[in-house]
């Protein structure tokens, strides 16, 4: 079934839908970019785009994926869980762009009601010329939630260290000789 832009993204807490592929990011966020460099080869390339589209790299990097309507495709939301059965935040997400290209491919998801944050994250696998594999995040993002509004630059190093797992979640999949686990 397809899908029109006012269903996709209906419901989104910010403008600013798709900016994530623009040059520069927009205005009024905090922003952050990384490109990583994971290794070369093209087995390696589709690893890390496993990875990304089944959901391991969130799950690798500690967060809990309790609801996910498939692989990622515009319209689909997922719901990521930090922290413990006691003590968490709920994370909904609603995937805004696919990027399916011979040597580049990833996706974007843009924050739901009920995230701690507004604005959107993408991520991207790259081969490039030279055959090395690159990891891409993009974001922008601000505080939504009167938690991480109070939380300060303590909200801008959480974010930090997610962006920072996500980057060891996505390499240890990536050079993982079986694609469907990690390596220790």
């Amino acid at each position: 079934m397809r899908r029109d832009a006012t269903t996709t993204f209906a419901g989104l807490t910010y403008d600013e839908v798709g900016a994530t592929r623009a040059e520069s990011l927009p205005a009024g966020y905090g922003h952050v970019l990384r490109d990583v460099s994971l290794g070369a080869g093209p087995e390696l390339f589709e690893r890390a785009v496993a990875a990304l589209f089944d959901w391991r790299m969130h799950q690798e990097a500690g967060l809990t994926v309790l609801t996910a309507g498939g692989k990622p495709a515009p319209g689909i939301d997922v719901v990521l869980r930090a922290g413990w059965r006691w003590a968490h935040l709920t994370i909904p997400c609603r995937v805004v762009y696919t990027v399916d290209e011979p040597d580049r491919r990833g996706f974007a998801y843009g924050t739901l009601p009920g995230h701690p944050e507004q604005g959107e994250e993408a991520f991207m696998i790259v081969k490039t010329g030279t055959g090395d594999v690159r990891f891409q995040i993009r974001a922008f993002s601000r505080p939504a939630a009167l938690l991480a509004r109070a939380g300060g630059p303590f909200s801008r190093m959480i974010q930090q260290y997610a962006t920072d797992c996500y980057v060891r979640a996505v390499r240890r999949l990536a050079r993982s000789s079986d694609p469907t686990t990690a390596t220790p």
